[in-house]
């Protein structure tokens, strides 16, 4: 009997040893050997020094992108550091998914931006690709880290992060969701529709992204300057360090209580020269300040306060979340200080609702335009206040499209997870 009883215990004891190792080997966590990608579709970083040498991104099938994924997020290799050592100046991150176009015209705009030795670019992606992988790792004028957002749906693209078969059609009633059974019948959003997880996505990949750069990039432990968010469909002036250093000058003698920069704004570039050493604080605003955004280490803090808010939100939109939690779970209303002269253009004419008919050609006409109005008025000796708005909360009519639990879910623990 004690024979049966030990034997039974071993069985147990190795089948729980069989769980745990498999668990860290689907964690991929430092389990991913050197050699263990196939050289026949892989791309080797360019201008990689010390540590990142040799490292690859396999794109040959979608568990050795998910081993590529972890691999480069946890080994963080820094493009062209030797070349440029010391700390950075200013830390830009650029959220990527697939328009390499537009891509290269905002890498055009950084190679020719003052100063642009003295930044961390960092591009964080949730598209895959040997075309984009290759873009940014062509990049030789200063330090480049690439982040690569772990949920992307082209990563679990039949199961939830992703559309799961199972999952119940976008407009299908309630009732007759929960008659067939799909996965998600109880959770349509605040106008009866269910999820799409192409629609899902960018929500998830901005909040994962915040959370990265702040708390697990390595090269940016110490960093007490603002970072600041674009994507690879903006484009940024000559001088934009220029006057992202007289705004910061500018908040340290007359904004302290600014939450917020707004290098961008959609004003166009009509009246640059009268606007061009401007700027105005006021309360953030979706529709207004969600481009070329500074955000400081306090301020990051502060929305990580709101992560169930924010989670939990019923919009899937990142910036109307984030202007419904200024002045509700963010108890003060974000206080913005805003260019009144753009520094950041937006080119992009197609995304996330608009996929056909893109004019890549069209943006670059765009820019050639608006650099000719801008030229002249660049490099202002300083900036001057023109406005002081009073920062309220915003009401707004929240959009839909975020009230599955799965996705909450995911979004709550992010930092568990990474």
């Amino acid at each position: 009997m004690r024979f049966r009883l030990l034997k039974k215990n071993l069985l147990v004891l190795l089948g729980v040893s069989f769980v745990i190792v498999t668990l860290l080997f689907s964690a991929r966590v430092l389990m991913v050997p050197e050699n263990s990608t196939t050289e026949s579709n892989s791309v080797t970083q360019s201008h990689n020094y010390g540590p990142c040498e040799g490292v690859k991104f396999n794109f040959d099938s979608l568990l050795e992108m998910k081993n590529s994924v972890y691999k480069a997020n946890y080994k963080q290799c820094v493009l062209n550091a030797e070349r440029f050592p010391g700390e950075p100046r200013l830390v830009l991150v650029v959220q990527v998914h697939n328009r390499p176009e537009y891509l290269k015209l905002l890498i055009e705009s950084l190679e020719k931006a003052a100063e642009v030795h003295s930044f961390l670019l960092i591009f964080s992606h949730d598209y895959f690709s040997e075309e984009m992988n290759s873009i940014v790792q062509g990049i030789s004028f200063c330090k480049v880290l690439q982040i690569y957002f772990p949920f992307s749906t082209q990563l679990y693209p039949n199961e939830f992060p992703g559309q799961d078969p199972q999952d119940c059609p976008r407009d299908m009633s309630k009732d007759n969701a929960v008659k067939t059974g799909c996965l998600n019948a109880q959770h349509p959003d605040s106008y009866g529709h269910y999820r799409e997880s192409f629609i899902t996505q960018t929500k998830h990949h901005w909040w994962w992204k915040l959370h990265f750069v702040w708390e697990r990039v390595h090269v940016m432990r110490g960093y007490s300057g603002f970072v600041v968010f674009l994507e690879e469909d903006n484009y940024i002036l000559p001088d934009f360090y220029h006057f992202y250093k007289s705004m910061v000058e500018f908040r340290q003698k007359s904004c302290p209580d600014c939450d917020m920069l707004a290098l961008g704004n959609h004003n166009g570039f009509n009246d640059f020269s009268r606007q061009s050493t401007k700027v105005m604080t006021t309360g953030w605003m979706s529709t207004k300040h969600n481009i070329g955004m500074g955000i400081s280490r306090e301020m990051y803090y502060k929305l990580m306060g709101c992560i169930d808010v924010y989670c939990t939100y019923d919009d899937y939109n990142w910036d109307w979340t984030l202007q419904h939690l200024s002045g509700t779970c963010v108890s003060k209303p974000i206080k913005v200080l805003v260019a009144q002269g753009s520094r950041v253009m937006h080119t992009g004419d197609c995304g996330l609702h608009q996929k056909k008919n893109c004019r890549p050609e069209w943006a670059m006409q765009k820019v050639e335009e608006s650099l000719k109005k801008a030229k002249e008025d660049l490099f202002p000796a300083s900036v001057s206040l023109t406005a002081a708005e009073v920062a309220e909360h915003k009401a707004h009519m929240k959009n839909g499209g975020w009230g599955d639990v799965r996705d909450h879910s995911l979004c709550k623990n992010y930092a568990k997870r990474l």
